[in-house]
This record gives structure tokens, C-alpha cells and sequence, in this order.
């Protein structure tokens, strides 16, 4: 089978990620990671063994002097790649497209940069067949994520008519808490809806939907709530039915005290997930309720973790490897280890 050479420019907290998974595809090989630091981040790219590539030459001297051994720089590392993932800090990705496009090589933006930048916004189990053989991609950041997966759930049982969601936002990622963050407080985003809601709607423009969010003093994920109203009146089974039809999202037990998001993220530990990591939507299935045509519930979303299977699925649409989107899906699963239940 001839693999898809994946390059990865950035190396933070979802390019090791994407790293990783990369690695584990049977019809992707990681072609190198590409970043400025010379720290112990990507030291652990040297000890896995992927091969390590500089932004410039400036910064390969840099590497150099640290005792990395570079393969080259970000020119090189795009040469010998048939596509590339940019997790590069916000707004710097934006910076890389043109290079990208000079080069003729197809390439995927993460949540943090605008729709604009390229012009289709990925989902897997919502639009995977409109990203076939594009040149470029933006995975919807995770919360975004998050609310189309559930809202499409709940749109491919005929059951979604509106949606309106209250999101509680981790401040900053754990490993960054000691520089930025907040601390005693909570900071609404200043405009209804927040920009979430947007941009469930550059995947999926049928969406009604509103979001609000606040910004609260944790870093282990984000917490949402949400009230829809169904097209008709419907039971607690039914939505649980809807809900499961999707292969990421798991429920999990207020009862089993999985009662908040640090118990969840010890759970994803005991299970052995990587750095603890969360793929799914974990959602409350003893605190879901409906009331005639409306449902209320609520999920958590790991920040760190939930885009990694979309963008493993974004490869393989755009290189136009597997045209089949539930194929793709079942794929990423298996060698990620997403699942419905995680016990």
C-alpha cells in the first residue's frame, strides 16, 4: 500500500497529537514535525524517533547547537510530503498558507484560524464528503467540534429544529497554566452568541443554533449545556438513540461519581489514553432530560484532544485516500481507541 507523507509544522500541544496519531495510520507515514523550539517538547519528538525538521535555517542552527539533529528545514520537510497539518500557534498558520499554495501542496488549518483562510470547514461525521480531494481544510476548533457532532446527531434522527448552548471554557491549556490563565473570576465573552455558534455554522450552515460562553478558572476541558427544542415531541430514549448513532460521542454516569471533569479525566488515565486524552464527547446520559419537544443536557469537551481524530479523517478526504467517510471514521477509531463506552 503506498502511504500518504504527512509533514506537521508545530509541534505543541495538538501537533504531538496529530504526531502520534499519524503514526498509528496503516496508510499514512509521518514524514517529520517542524517547529522553533529547541526545549524538552521536542526532545520527545527526537526520542519517539520522528524525523525533525527546523522552521528556517536560523533556527536549524539553533537546533543544532542544542544537540538536535535536524533533517533540514520547513522547505525541505514540504518537498518530500504530499500534505501538510499546521498547528502552529493561532494566526501564524494564516501566515504559512501562501507558502503552502506556492508549493502546490494541500495543507490543514486548526480551529484557530478563520474560516476564510480556506474556505471549507471539516467535521468528519457531518461533511467529510465535501472536503474530497480539496486543496485545504480547517478542523473547527474543539468545542466547535463538540457542537456539530451533537447536532448532527441529533439532525440525522429528524429530530433538531434549534439549538441554544451555554459553554463554560477552560482558561488556558495545563501545561501553560503557570504563564497565563485566570484566577478567581470568570470572564463572559463580551458578545451573544459567542463565536462558536458561527462557526458550527461554517461547517453546517442548516444549524440553528446560539452559543454563549464563559472563560472559568480550570485547564482540564470545557463544560456545555444545552437546550434544544426537537421538531416534535420525543422521549429520553429516543434522543439516547440519536445520540448513540454516533461513534463519538460516549455517555457516561453522573451515578458512577463521574461528576465532574477532573474524575473524567481521571478515568481516561486508568483506561491507559495517552497524556490522559479524551477523543469523544463525553456526555451525562442520567442528566439528559426531555420535556415534550425539548431536550436538556450536558458534555464535557478535552480541549486537548477531540480535533486529533477529525484531522486524521481530514487527511485522508483531502488526499482522497478513503472517499468513504464512515470508513475513515472507523479507521481512526480503531487505532486511536475511540469508543462508546470506556468500560
Amino acid at each position: 500500500m503506498e502511504k500518504i507523507r504527512v509533514a506537521i509544522n508545530g509541534y505543541g500541544v495538538i501537533g504531538k497529537r496529530v504526531a502520534d496519531a499519524v503514526h498509528l495510520q496503516e496508510d499514512m507515514e509521518l514524514a517529520g514535525v517542524c517547529d522553533v523550539i529547541t526545549d524538552w517538547r521536542i526532545q520527545m519528538a527526537v526520542l519517539k524517533k520522528y524525523p525533525v525538521f527546523a522552521s528556517d535555517d536560523m533556527f536549524k542552527t539553533k537546533m543544532n547547537e542544542a544537540g538536535i539533529n535536524s533533517s533540514g528545514t520547513l522547505n525541505d520537510l514540504l518537498a518530500s510530503s504530499d500534505i501538510i497539518v499546521d498547528c502552529t500557534p493561532k494566526k501564524i498558520a494564516a501566515q504559512n498558507i501562501e507558502l503552502y499554495k506556492k508549493l502546490g501542496k494541500k495543507f490543514i488549518l486548526q480551529g484557530g484560524e478563520k474560516h476564510e483562510t480556506t474556505g471549507h470547514s471539516f467535521s468528519a461525521e457531518n461533511n467529510y464528503a465535501t472536503a474530497l480531494n480539496l486543496d485545504a481544510t480547517r478542523v473547527v476548533s474543539c468545542n466547535t467540534t463538540s457542537i456539530v457532532r451533537t447536532l448532527t446527531a441529533l439532525k440525522n434522527a429528524g429530530l433538531l429544529l434549534k439549538a441554544r448552548g451555554t459553554l463554560l471554557r477552560r482558561a488556558t491549556d495545563p501545561w501553560e497554566s503557570h504563564l497565563t490563565g485566570i484566577m478567581n473570576t470568570l470572564v463572559p465573552e463580551k458578545e451573544i452568541p459567542s463565536h462558536q455558534g458561527p462557526d458550527a455554522q461554517s461547517v453546517d450552515p442548516s444549524f440553528d443554533v446560539i452559543t454563549s460562553a464563559v472563560k472559568v478558572p480550570e485547564t482540564l476541558s470545557h463544560l456545555h449545556y444545552w437546550n434544544v427544542q426537537l421538531t416534535r415531541k420525543a422521549d429520553k430514549e429516543e434522543v439516547l438513540d440519536a445520540f448513540n448513532k454516533s461513534t463519538r460521542i460516549a455517555m457516561i454516569k453522573y451515578s458512577d461519581e463521574l461528576a465532574a471533569n477532573n474524575t473524567v479525566k481521571e478515568l481516561m488515565l486508568a483506561i491507559g489514553r495517552p497524556y490522559g486524552d479524551m477523543y469523544e464527547v463525553a456526555l451525562w446520559q442520567d442528566m439528559l432530560k426531555v420535556v415534550g419537544d425539548e431536550v436538556f443536557y450536558a458534555y464535557l469537551v478535552d480541549n486537548q484532544a477531540i480535533v486529533i481524530p477529525e484531522t486524521i479523517d481530514a487527511i485522508r478526504a483531502l488526499t482522497g485516500i478513503e472517499p468513504d467517510a464512515e470508513k475513515s471514521i472507523l479507521k481512526t477509531n480503531e487505532s486511536l481507541g475511540v469508543k462508546q463506552s470506556f468500560y
